[in-house]
This record gives C-alpha cells, sequence and structure tokens, in this order.
C-alpha cells in the first residue's frame, strides 16, 4: 500500500535528501525520522518469494511480520509474533500455530490464517530459489496446499511430509526471507496473468510490518512510514528514510556532519578514525553469513580436485583477516558457522605457493591458466578479490576482476556461468545442518534442476555420500548420532576440496549517532526499527 504524499511530506522528503552545505556544521536530522545511508546495489526486489539478499531481508523485516521470532540473546528460543503459542505434536509429525486475532495488513484486511497458507504457496508455486527451503523439508507445488492449511480464521496445521526434526522448520519459519506473511488479497488484485502478484511485488508491499513503503527509487532513496494501526503499538519514528551511499567516506562525513543517523557499511578505515568518539557509536554484530572464494567446476580447471587444492593454497587467510576482514568478518574456514558445538576447528589452512605449484603442474597446468574473478566492485569484497588476483599470480594463475551490481555477480552465479567469484553467503541460521545444506548440498546436478539456494549447486558441486549424511543428521534425533554425523560431513567436504572456500564469518558493524537508541542488530540482518528512536 502506498501512501500519497502531500505537498508538506514532498517538502521534508527533498530537505531530508538533500547534502547539506560543506561548510555546515552540527546539523541534525529530524527527531522523529532515521536517516540511514548504504549501499542499495543489490536491493533488487523486494518480493519476499524473491528477495532473498540481506538487504531485501532488512526492508522486509520492517514491512512484513512472522508466526515467530528468534530471540536475539538466546537463538535457540523462538517467541511469538503473528502465532501468539504454537503446538507439536508427540510424533513430531504436525505443528498447529494459534494466531494473533487483532492483526490488520496495512491495506486494512485482517490477516488470517489462510494469508498464512496462501502465502507459503505462493512461494512454492513461483518457484524461485527461495522454495530451495521448503523443497528440502518435502513440500512441492502439489502437496503444500494440504500440507500447510487453514482449519479456521486464526489456526494453522502444518503436516510434515517426511521425517525430520520439527524443530529445523520452526526455525525456518522464524527466520527465512521466505518466511513472511503477505496479504492475500491485495497481491491478488495486482495479479497480471496468473503470476500472483510477482511483478507488483518487487516495488511494492503487502505486509502487516510495523512500517509502510511509502517510496522507493532505485539505487537512490527508500521511505518507510510509520503505520500506526500496528498491532504490537505504533513504531516511535515516523519515517525511516534510506539514502543509497557507496563511498565510505562519504558516510563518514555526513554522519559527522550530523547529516546521518545511521550507517551501513562503511570501510575500516573510516570505522577506525570515528571508533570511540562520543558524537558516534559503533556495534559490531556477528552475522551468520560467509565471505568465500568459490569456483565453478563445470569449468575444466576447476573441475580437477588438484587445481582446486592449489587454489586453496594461494588464499591468504591470515592476511586476508588481519588486513582487509577487520570490522566486516572474523576467520572462519569451515563451511559452518562459528560457536556451534558441531562446528570442528579451522583445518589451518595458508599460503603455501610450491605446493599450489605442485599441483599445477600434477594437474596439467605448470604454467598456470588464465580466469576470471566475478566481485563486486564496493569492500570488503573488490579487496578480497585484489588481494586473490595478487597470490594466485605467485602460483601462475593470471587472473582478471570482473566487477558489477548485486544481480550480475550473483546472477551469473545461480545461473552457473562464471569462474571464479567472491561473495557472501546467505546462510543466516545458526545451525549445523542448515549452514551444510547451503554450502555443501546438491541434490540434482543438472543445470535445469534450479536450485540457486543451494550454493554447492551453483558452483556444479556433487557428492551423493555427503547428501546422504546431511540427510541423515536432518532426520536424527539423538544428539551424540547427529553430532557425529555433522563432523563427518564436515570431514568428507575438506576431503573433496570442496570448491566453497569459506574465508571469513560476516560481522556487519553499524556506525550511528550516539542519540540513536533502541537499535538492537539481529543476527539475520533483519533489525527492526520498532523501537529505535532518538534520545534529544
Amino acid at each position: 500500500m502506498k501512501t500519497p504524499f502531500s505537498t508538506l511530506h514532498m517538502s521534508l522528503m527533498a530537505a531530508v535528501l538533500a547534502l547539506a552545505p560543506m561548510t555546515a556544521v552540527n546539523a541534525k536530522t529530524p527527531s522523529d525520522q532515521l536517516i540511514v545511508g548504504m549501499s542499495m546495489v543489490n536491493l533488487f526486489s523486494i518480493d519476499p518469494a524473491n528477495a532473498p539478499g540481506l538487504d531485501a531481508s532488512g526492508v522486509n523485516a520492517n514491512l512484513y511480520d512472522t508466526l515467530i521470532k528468534r530471540d536475539n540473546n538466546n537463538p535457540e528460543k523462538h517467541l511469538p509474533q503473528l502465532a501468539e503459542r504454537w503446538d507439536i505434536s508427540e510424533d513430531g509429525k504436525q505443528l498447529t500455530f494459534h494466531l494473533r486475532q487483532d492483526v490488520k495488513f496495512h491495506s486494512g484486511n485482517p490477516l488470517t490464517a489462510e494469508d498464512v497458507a496462501w502465502s507459503l504457496y505462493r512461494v512454492m508455486k513461483l518457484n524461485y530459489g527461495l522454495a530451495t527451503t521448503w523443497k528440502a523439508y518435502g513440500y512441492n507445488v502439489e502437496n503444500i496446499q494440504g500440507l500447510i492449511r487453514a482449519t479456521d480464521t486464526h489456526t494453522l496445521v502444518i503436516d510434515l511430509p517426511q521425517v525430520m526434526d520439527p524443530l529445523l522448520l520452526v526455525d525456518s519459519l522464524a527466520i527465512s526471507p521466505s518466511a513472511v506473511v503477505v496479504d492475500r488479497k491485495t497481491v491478488l488484485a495486482h495479479e497480471n496473468n496468473g503470476d500472483l502478484g510477482a511483478a507488483w511485488l518487487v516495488t511494492n508491499e503487502a505486509g502487516s510490518g510495523p512500517f509502510v513503503l511509502t517510496k522507493w527509487s532505485a539505487n537512490d532513496s527508500l521511505l518507510l512510514t510509520r503505520f500506526e494501526g500496528y498491532w504490537a503499538g505504533a513504531a516511535k519514528l515516523k519515517r525511516v528514510v534510506v539514502r543509497h551511499m557507496t563511498e565510505s567516506q562519504s558516510l563518514r562525513l555526513m554522519l559527522e556532519r550530523g547529516d546521518l543517523d545511521l550507517a551501513y557499511g562503511m570501510a575500516a578505515p573510516d570505522i577506525r578514525a570515528i571508533d570511540g568518539s562520543d558524537k558516534l557509536q559503533v556495534q559490531s554484530l556477528q552475522r551468520g553469513t560467509m565471505y568465500y572464494v568459490a569456483m565453478s567446476m563445470k569449468q575444466a580447471e576447476f573441475a580437477k580436485p588438484k587445481v582446486r587444492e592449489a587454489v586453496r593454497n594461494l588464499i591468504d587467510y591470515k592476511g586476508l583477516d588481519q588486513q582487509v576482514m577487520p570490522y566486516y568478518g572474523t576467520l572462519n574456514q569451515q563451511p559452518m558457522q562459528l560457536g556451534l558445538e558441531a562446528r570442528l576447528p579451522d583445518p589451518g589452512y595458508h599460503m603455501d605457493v610450491p605446493k599450489a605449484k605442485a599441483l599445477l603442474a600434477e594437474a596439467g597446468y605448470p604454467d598456470g591458466f588464465t580466469t576470471t574473478i566475478r566481485t563486486l566492485s564496493e569492500p570488503p569484497f573488490i579487496d578480497i578479490a585484489a588481494r586473490l588476483q595478487s597470490t594466485l599470480a605467485e602460483g601462475g594463475i593470471k587472473a582478471n576482476i570482473v566487477t558489477g551490481t548485486g544481480n550480475q555477480v550473483y546472477g551469473a552465479m545461480r545461473a552457473r556461468n562464471f569462474e571464479i567469484i567472491v561473495a557472501r553467503g546467505a546462510e543466516r541460521y545458526p545451525h549445523p545442518y542448515f549452514s551444510l545444506r547451503t554450502f555443501a548440498y546438491n541434490p540434482d546436478n543438472s543445470d535445469d534442476a534450479g536450485l540457486p539456494n543451494f550454493q554447492g549447486w551453483r558452483a556444479a558441486f556433487f557428492n551423493p555420500q555427503l547428501n546422504a549424511l546431511i540427510d541423515k543428521a536432518g532426520q536424527e534425533r539423538d544428539s551424540a548420532q547427529r553430532l557425529g554425523l555433522y563432523h563427518q560431513a564436515q570431514e568428507i567436504y575438506d576431503a573433496q576440496v570442496g570448491p566453497i572456500m569459506m574465508i571469513s564469518q560476516m560481522t556487519d558493524t553499524v556506525v550511528s549517532a550516539a542519540d540513536v537508541k533502541g537499535f538492537d542488530g539481529d543476527d539475520a540482518l533483519a533489525t527492526r526499527y520498532l523501537g529505535v528512536h532518538k534520545q534529544r
């Protein structure tokens, strides 16, 4: 739903978005608005069925609601949101959610269990990458309406189509970008040629969250306006204005001048320069996503394990961690998040040029070869790529860097049309099962399988033994047995020289004005601005 601008609103928006003169000092943003600076190059769709990126998740967390949510202080604990309570049957095969009865969408339509069921059906019917989450549990477009259904206006019943730990599904309902609830009536009113509103929802919303999308200009600005009828109470801020900014120095300058309240994506040198300021505050948020170097096994060179191992020996893990990744990430060489009991220690990969050259010679490339590295042009991606280009050259691999927008870079990977890519994985669940499914699992290696949510499929990595282990771990109810399976899976991925090589686990550093209060970063970059306010 879009709110029409009055002349006053247009004037205010123009004032907010205009840069203050360079001579201005001690500027202040409006007390009832949050002005945010961040790169929006990866924000190309906010359709919950087709918006897997972190930036889209951050926007949608303020436009939509989920049945339940995770407790930020205890990721193994789930809290009520649209569902007041839920039950799991004794045999673990059925979940029943009892919904609040006072929730309205931004359109004014009441939110019902039918909207919840239809939202998940829509994800499966459209069959974009985010449908992979639900396919993994055995759902498909033919069975989902029978298995996920409203039994009355405020009761949703979910049957599991296969043997699995039901808490995995609970976790997905709490945190998956595709688990938000959309206004079925509003979306269908904008349907075009049976697309279930897909074209309209790219740049519009139909949610029940604390904010309404008022305006979005791609790679320019985005305006969220407080939803006065929000079931949990209206947000403290009247508006959130997001400005597209890619230059770290510009973000720093505008924070220091008071033209911005909060900034994402600042470069390490600029963060270091202001860390400790009494006018600004720095918050480091541990994320579940991984920075990685990936090779496509569809390429003849990278199909060979010795070549992949050579590349692994040409990544300067220590140098990247110490010189490039501060404020961006923490060293992690496993396809599993830090802090998990099931995670094995880092295997200790390090630069070894002589070994890399020997491996390349054994693989039939004594003089190396030429390849490309795709990446975003912003830090730390471009910095990782530049360092990788240099260290690969030491081993004889000549790599050209190709930069592009998020859609171009990740689109090439989703289409399995790349050689090397420096990217950031979209895994956000702090759970070993989800980590391994994201990076090491691939149930069907054919090009037409359409499994872009599996990074393993994108890189054409296929190992039936590993697939079976991960499947078994997702069904195992005995904790000791499950732990052993996760350990085996990591050992196999290491021995097979998996083509997706983790280098760092994301740390999202957010810088804000000292008077911004109530900002509590979420581990899935789904931070809500509901309780954010300014103390002036």
